[in-house]
């Protein structure tokens, strides 16, 4: 396996991003009692971009309770990149650092690289057992355990030995175009991203959060697929779904905002992208901008739309009925600028390749409320994970 410089790709698909890279000062976060020390690692180096990611096991700071599984990654890794470009117009701009020529160099590898071709995923829930899964999930909801969830599972390749991370990020963002997309390359992950989601965006004393919760499919046909974008606008299901996670966020947010700010600035907007249709929801605040970073992880971390309501109680059933441990799948990819400021993914449509390991998965799961017909709900996960594993 070849050795790369650590890496983080933000692709925003419009011709805007952020390209890293090489080793500077870092933090590894190996435990919820030490997430003071990440804001001081944040203050410390005010003033320089630091990019990095919040493993989705992270959420014990909500369970109280260690996250069950094994482990691969810390709960949290950020680092001060000596080398950083913004990306405008297709445009290479240094704003970080003197090494231009890197820069430009792993920029042009990503914009190059031939898409990977891979064997075929084995699941590790057959269409059977993911059934059987949701009837036990939907009892839940019956009985009161819970009003919605998010189920997941995962699809895996073993023994892989892949060559570069350039190949397997075009081919996850040659089928995704996605506003969110990245690529992480560090010596035990290499993660390439096709989300179309946001989980968090500060600006000033400004926070968004943009949930996800609805999906329909693309056509070829143009009356078809303005039927199949119509028909999730309309769909009872698809915004009952997203409402909920719009509460929550809400919810979440109002632990942390100023008094009388949390605001839905946009509710079910319908985006598309190259597979599918998403129902998006934009929910912002206001805060004071001296609150630590660990603070406001704390108020809504992780995010409404990959666990569930009451939260703790999805994340604790899930825990349990899941057939795999979730790693950077749910959790978040992102930076924080010189001001400050920060922006952060959620980290699905992804392949996550573990080169010690020799593996690669791709997490999948949708929302399940009483409404949910554990069929369509199997469908809607090939639907949105078709393009990457076949």
């Amino acid at each position: 396996m070849t050795s790369f410089p650590p890496i983080c790709y933000l692709n925003s698909n419009d011709g805007s991003g952020y390209i890293a890279a090489g080793q500077g000062p870092s933090f590894t976060l190996c435990s919820i009692e030490e997430l003071p020390l990440l804001d001081q690692f944040l203050i410390s180096h005010r003033g320089k971009y630091i990019f990095g990611y919040l493993s989705y096991a992270l959420q014990s700071h909500i369970t109280q309770s260690a996250y069950v599984g094994v482990q691969r990654l810390p709960l949290a890794y950020f680092w001060v990149c000596p080398e950083v470009g913004e990306i405008v117009s297709d445009e290479l701009t240094l704003v970080q650092g003197s090494d231009y020529k890197l820069l430009e160099d792993l920029y042009s590898q990503l914009r190059t690289a031939e898409a990977l071709t891979l064997p075929e995923f084995t699941p590790s829930l057959s269409q059977a057992e993911y059934l059987a899964r949701i009837d036990t999930i939907k009892s839940l909801i019956q009985r009161g355990d819970l009003y919605e969830t998010n189920f997941c599972f995962n699809y895996t390749l073993n023994d892989l030995n892949l060559r570069d991370p350039f190949s397997l990020y075009q081919r996850v963002n040659e089928r995704t175009k996605a506003p969110f997309s990245a690529l992480l390359c560090l010596d035990h992950i290499w993660l390439a991203c096709g989300s179309p989601e946001r989980f968090l965006k500060k600006t000033g004393n400004t926070l968004i959060s943009q949930p996800i919760k609805g999906t329909a499919p693309r056509h070829q046909d143009p009356s078809l697929d303005a039927s199949s974008k119509t028909a999730l606008l309309n769909s009872p299901k698809e915004r009952s779904e997203n409402v909920m996670i719009v509460d929550l966020v809400r919810n979440d947010l109002s632990k942390i905002a100023l008094s009388g700010t949390v605001n839905v600035e946009e509710l079910f907007g319908i985006y598309s992208f190259p597979t599918v249709h998403q129902m998006i929801s934009t929910v912002s605040c206001k805060m004071d901008q001296c609150l630590p970073f660990s603070e406001i992880l704390k108020a809504t971390f992780p995010m409404g739309s990959m666990t569930g309501a009451p939260k703790r109680n999805a994340l604790r059933f899930m825990n349990s009925m899941e057939p795999f441990t979730r790693e950077l799948y749910s959790g978040s990819v992102g930076y924080f600028t010189p001001e400050g400021d920060f922006d952060f993914n959620v980290v699905i449509r992804s392949l996550e390749y573990y080169p010690k390991e020799r593996l690669l998965q791709c997490g999948v799961g949708s929302a399940i409320t009483i409404e949910a017909d554990a069929a369509q709900e199997y469908e809607e996960c090939q639907l949105k994970i078709e393009r990457l594993i076949h």
